[in-house]
């Protein structure tokens, strides 16, 4: 009895539920099926290809998608570098103002190659330094302004031209720049000895290295019967085997071959004559690329295969006459580095015997002893170089009438801007330590009768330059040397503070 009592009553409760689903499910069909309809127009059903036969089939574009392909088609297609990769490509260059040109091209030549110097050492201009200073060289200018987050106009205003040379100089200076002649292969190159001090023989040349060969340079030499630039260029691409070329060009006369070489970068630059094949190779970590590769273009542009039968320098007198600039009342006395070299004895007309304490670059700093009654000349509060100076010396006897009184002449300041700006026209002989005063008097320079030195081989030398005031004043502060400063003084008042200098050789 008790169960089915049991089973009725689960029929009471079951019954009902089964005829609520069965009620909904009829009311839920009609809804479906009238939707259908209006599914079908939206997006017909279609029969689902074999994957294959899909991926031949593009899917209808949307407006947006061919957008998207005309945007993409305008876009300048990536080329393929040497290793495979891609790479964006360079935008064209913007064209040189001819004002610019013109502007470069009335700049004595040795500023211009100076300039294209400083930009190879700063990594701005990848070339030769040469006489010309094209659209390439101004674009290098342009860089470097960029970088230094200046206007890229093209042109260096004294401010900028003066930082780009302290860079430089600095990097120069860091990595022992040093030209040397190869007895092995008669050329001569630079080498960054302090990168690469160690030498020694190689196989047809020299090879300079780091302690742990981060570094190597190698000069080589080919003679043999049958020698051609071709094809020691196609040699040098191929050999040894784990080379991995970036970039060559062979030109008419001279060839160029870089890339990596195992886990090493690599720079080759040879050049031909007479049946005979003269170059250099450097080598250098990968971790050392932002050092090294300026330093490679700068050995490129000096590298001399075949160097001109060196010019003899005229003898050194036996007696010589330079100008000398006085720095305090205690006897310190700046003049030129090289006209106190090798002297026996030297004497300040006048005050007596003098000695070399110090030097620094193209500065002698020499002193006096004793009471003397000595009028320092006024440096300039600012370390700027004027268009114009008046340089104030006395010259040597051959060239000048009447004892030996200071006297002054005014020059032009070729590039004021520059590390050892140019004068012109060159002072006589015997002034080279002269002072070179503002027009208030006040010393901004020291004269020096020398030659320009630059990246690339110097065929036009500058007969005079100027030791600019800022290397003077550092010279004298790192010996904590004060000097006088600040009030205006007279050209005629600088001529108490120039001595002779007498130099008395063996």
């Amino acid at each position: 009895m008790r169960l089915t009592a049991a089973f009725v009553l689960s029929l009471l409760v079951a019954v009902p539920a089964m005829a609520l689903a069965a009620a909904q499910k009829k009311t839920a069909a009609p809804a479906a099926q009238k939707a259908a309809p209006a599914a079908k127009k939206v997006a017909p059903a279609k029969k689902v290809a074999p994957a294959k036969k899909a991926a031949a089939q593009p899917a209808t574009k949307t407006a947006a998608a061919k957008k998207a392909e005309a945007r993409q088609a305008k876009r300048p297609k990536l080329a393929k570098t040497a290793r495979g990769r891609k790479a964006a490509p360079a935008p064209a260059a913007p064209k040189a103002d001819p004002a610019v040109i013109a502007a470069y091209a009335a700049m004595p030549v040795a500023e211009r190659r100076a300039l294209q110097s400083d930009l190879i050492w700063t990594g701005d201009y990848n070339g030769i330094v040469s006489d010309d200073f094209g659209e390439r060289s101004i674009n290098a200018v342009k860089s470097y302004q960029e970088r230094s987050g200046g206007t890229q106009s093209g042109m260096l205003g004294p401010e900028q031209r003066a930082a780009l040379a302290t860079a430089a100089k600095a990097k120069q200076e860091a990595s022992g720049w040093r030209v040397v002649d190869d007895a092995v292969t008669g050329a001569r190159l630079a080498v960054p000895i302090k990168h690469a001090p160690q030498s020694s023989p190689s196989k047809s040349g020299t090879r300079w290295s780091s302690g742990r060969g981060e570094v190597q340079v190698e000069t080589f030499r080919i003679a043999e019967p049958g020698t051609t630039l071709a094809a020691v260029f196609e040699q040098q691409k191929k050999e040894p085997a784990n080379r991995e070329v970036e970039y060559n060009v062979l030109r008419e006369g001279f060839f160029v071959v870089s890339g990596l070489q195992g886990l090493k970068r690599f720079y080759v630059r040879a050049q031909a004559k007479d049946n005979e094949v003269r170059g250099f190779t450097i080598m250098y970590d990968q971790a050392m690329q932002g050092i090294m590769d300026p330093i490679a273009v700068a050995m490129s542009s000096r590298f001399e295969p075949f160097p001109r039968a060196p010019v003899a320098p005229p003898p050194r007198r036996n007696v010589e006459y330079a100008t000398a600039i006085v720095v305090d009342e205690v006897g310190h006395i700046m003049t030129d580095r090289q006209a106190t070299e090798g002297c026996q004895v030297i004497t300040l007309a006048g005050l007596g015997a003098g000695e070399r304490v110090a030097e620094a670059a193209d500065i002698a700093l020499l002193r006096i002893y004793g009471a003397r009654t000595l009028n320092p000349v006024v440096f300039a509060e600012e370390d700027t170089m004027p268009a114009q100076v008046s340089l104030v010396g006395i010259a040597d006897p051959q060239a000048q009438a009447g004892g030996g009184a200071a006297t002054a002449a005014t020059a032009r300041v070729g590039s004021p801007e520059s590390v050892r700006p140019t004068i012109e026209p060159a002072p006589a002989l015997g002034f080279s330590g002269a002072a070179a005063l503002d027009r208030h008097g006040r010393l901004v320079g020291m004269a020096l009768l020398s030659n320009a030195v630059v990246a690339g081989p110097s065929n036009a030398l500058a007969q005079a330059q100027l030791v600019p005031l800022g290397e003077l004043r550092k010279m004298l502060s790192e010996r904590g040397i004060a000097t006088a400063a600040g009030a205006a003084s007279t050209v005629e008042a600088a001529k108490a503070a120039v001595v002779r200098v007498i130099c008395v050789r063996k």
